[in-house]
């Protein structure tokens, strides 16, 4: 086996334990709540006409759409609603209109991603532990404490990172995988013709033969998807070809098998089935199943905490939220980060809704309102995708996107149907996090105007300059915008009316591109004698690090010792001017938020004990 191949097969084994451990495990619960929504599993047409709506929306949804369409759209090797919101400001601009409009619909994007990441963990462990009423009906009450205890395990574990558990992942999920297509092969062998629900008119007529609840079907039938946005979300991870190939080559299959022998065995047996994913297993090795299956569900529950610390990076990044400490757990992976606020909130809400839902099927009520959300989103600026980027024609982009547009919004209806029965508590989480997006992404933009009228363009430096005094040293001075004396630098002068020997004035760029290639990374221009200007790029999906940023300006020629500079920041104290309605509160929990947020010390990397703050007083 070659090398390349020997990569390939790796990254595809990785594939199938990051990508696809959500998604994989919806077998767990989909069928079961999408034939209780048709009439229940007694029923042959409805049976028959649900494995029609589920293979034909994983077809569509997830082959066709994702798997062969938007997996195209990647920004530089990376995927993501955020990073797809990149892609397209890189054809259009960042300014205008058009631009603040896509920026608010990748905001919503992300809020309801967030809230999918909220509930994933908690309907997958739960639906995995209630296998233990399978093994024995008093093991009822243990549910709950046995899924709050693996998932406080998960959380807490965050810290470790997933770079020294991650190999385990692919096999485990292999196995998972291997699994459940071989139970549905072995009962799908005793009843064949439920290979017949391939025939998509069956789909059509369970739904015109039950038009009051069609819409609570799709809704319950949308569970088979969700898991689905992270083939273009995790893309960055293992690359396009290991993603295409794991759903191809086992993922696909096996879900199929599995669903259509869950079908079988609802048409083979005339006694009540609770839970028809666990009674596949024969008595004997059901103890090892529910076993597998809760590794599968901590798995899935593990890539979408991953991914939401991803998210977080890159909403920091785009000027989304506030600054958040963000840690590196792996010297060889940039994607292994644990970002403690976002583990400790997802850990509160997760056992939210564990304690308020209580069981898989209740939970079954919310999930799906978020994702199909994002997934719709997702549709949209794919489209745009392909004008900008692509340059398709615009009936080609009608043809195509048209479809999955139509295909999204009836599960968008179906979903709706979902809201009283709790779809309301996603809905409500994700307009709060995008209130909170906008507030934050406003109140910068009025920082920045602010800052700008009172900026000191580079030509006044001399004249500042001129009646201080002068001190050995290298001072390094952070400036939001290149062209302008930083506000540490003026309160420096203005108060200890001193500079130091040399100078360096280091703005830290974020691009529109996931990372930017470290031998471009540093730019340096010399100001005046031994003051220089260092601009230092940096990708969305990477942590600017200041020291890297000088290592890079060392690289081209400026001689400066990092280990022995001071650090000088500016800290802008904001305070919200008086105003009356909706204005005046966004102002006031900018304010807040602006005065919480991490320390650019802290978040910069920069040396701590080095670094001298200086405050500015600003109003908005």
């Amino acid at each position: 086996m070659s090398v390349e191949q020997r990569s390939l097969t790796r990254a595809t084994l990785g594939a199938l334990g990051v990508v696809y451990g959500d998604i994989g495990t919806s077998p767990l619960y989909a069928l079961k709540e999408a034939t209780a929504a048709a009439g229940g599993g007694s029923d042959p047409a409805a049976v028959l006409g649900v494995l029609s709506l589920i293979f034909w929306s994983l077809f569509i949804v997830v082959t066709m759409k994702y798997v062969v369409l938007i997996l195209r759209a990647d920004n530089a090797g990376e995927g993501g609603i955020l990073s797809l919101l990149a892609l397209v400001q890189q054809k259009i601009g960042t300014t205008g209109v058009w631009a603040e409009r896509l920026l608010a619909l990748a905001a919503l994007g992300t809020a309801l991603f967030y809230c999918d990441a909220l509930i994933t963990p908690a309907i997958s462990v739960l639906s995995a532990v209630e296998g233990l009423e399978e093994l024995n009906p008093a093991f009822n009450t243990s549910v709950l404490p046995v899924t709050l205890v693996i998932i406080a395990a998960l959380f807490a574990l965050q810290r470790r990172g997933t770079a020294r558990v991650g190999g385990l992942f692919g096999p485990i999920m292999v196995l998972w995988f291997v699994t459940i297509a071989v139970l549905g092969t072995l009962m799908i062998a005793r009843a064949p013709t439920v290979l017949g629900a391939l025939y998509p008119g069956y789909a059509i007529e369970l739904l015109s033969a039950h038009p009051k609840v069609a819409l609570s079907i799709l809704g319950a039938v949308f569970l088979v998807l969700t898991g689905g946005e992270a083939l273009y979300a995790d893309m960055g991870h293992f690359g396009r070809q290991p993603v295409r190939l794991a759903w191809f080559s086992l993922v696909w299959p096996a879900l199929l098998l599995n669903y259509f022998g869950q079908g079988a065995l609802l048409l083979t047996t005339t006694e009540p089935v609770a839970n028809p994913f666990f009674a596949l297993a024969p008595g004997a090795s059901l103890p090892a199943l529910v076993v597998l299956a809760t590794a599968a569900t901590i798995i899935a529950s593990q890539a979408t905490i991953s991914g939401a610390f991803s998210v977080t990076r890159q909403a920091v990044q785009l000027d989304l939220v506030p600054r958040v400490h963000i840690l590196q757990t792996s010297a060889d992976e940039r994607g292994q980060i644990y970002v403690p606020s976002a583990n400790m909130i997802m850990f509160v809400a997760v056992v939210g809704f564990v304690l308020a839902f209580q069981s898989s099927s209740a939970l079954s009520a919310a999930y799906g309102a978020a994702v199909i959300g994002t997934m719709l989103i997702t549709t949209v600026l794919g489209a745009i995708v392909a004008k900008t980027s692509w340059h398709w024609p615009t009936p080609q982009i009608v043809g195509v996107f048209g479809v999955f547009v139509l295909v999204d919004l009836a599960f968008l209806l179906g979903n709706l149907t979902k809201i009283a029965n709790g779809g309301w508590v996603p809905l409500t989480l994700a307009t709060v996090l995008f209130l909170g997006f906008i507030t934050w992404r406003d109140g910068r933009a009025r920082l920045r105007r602010e800052l700008r009228q009172r900026a000191v363009p580079w030509s006044e430096l001399q004249k500042l300059l001129a009646n201080a005094t002068r001190v050995p040293g290298t001072a390094v001075f952070l400036v939001s915008h290149s062209g302008f004396v930083p506000t540490a630098l003026l309160r420096n002068l203005e108060h200890n009316h001193v500079y130091h020997e040399r100078i360096v004035i280091l703005n830290l760029e974020i691009l529109r591109t996931p990372r930017q290639d470290r031998a471009a990374r540093a730019w340096i221009e010399e100001l005046m004698p031994n003051v220089h200007s260092v601009r230092a790029r940096f990708g969305f999906m990477e942590t600017p690090d200041v020291s890297e940023a000088l290592r890079g300006a060392r690289q081209r020629g400026l001689r400066i010792d990092p280990a022995s500079c001071t650090y000088f920041l500016g800290w802008h104290l904001v305070r919200a001017l008086p105003r009356p309605g909706i204005a005046g509160l966004k102002g006031k929990v900018f304010a807040y938020l602006q005065r919480r947020s991490a320390q650019a010390a802290e978040f910069f990397r920069m040396p701590t004990k080095r670094v001298v703050v200086l405050a500015t007083d600003v109003e908005i």
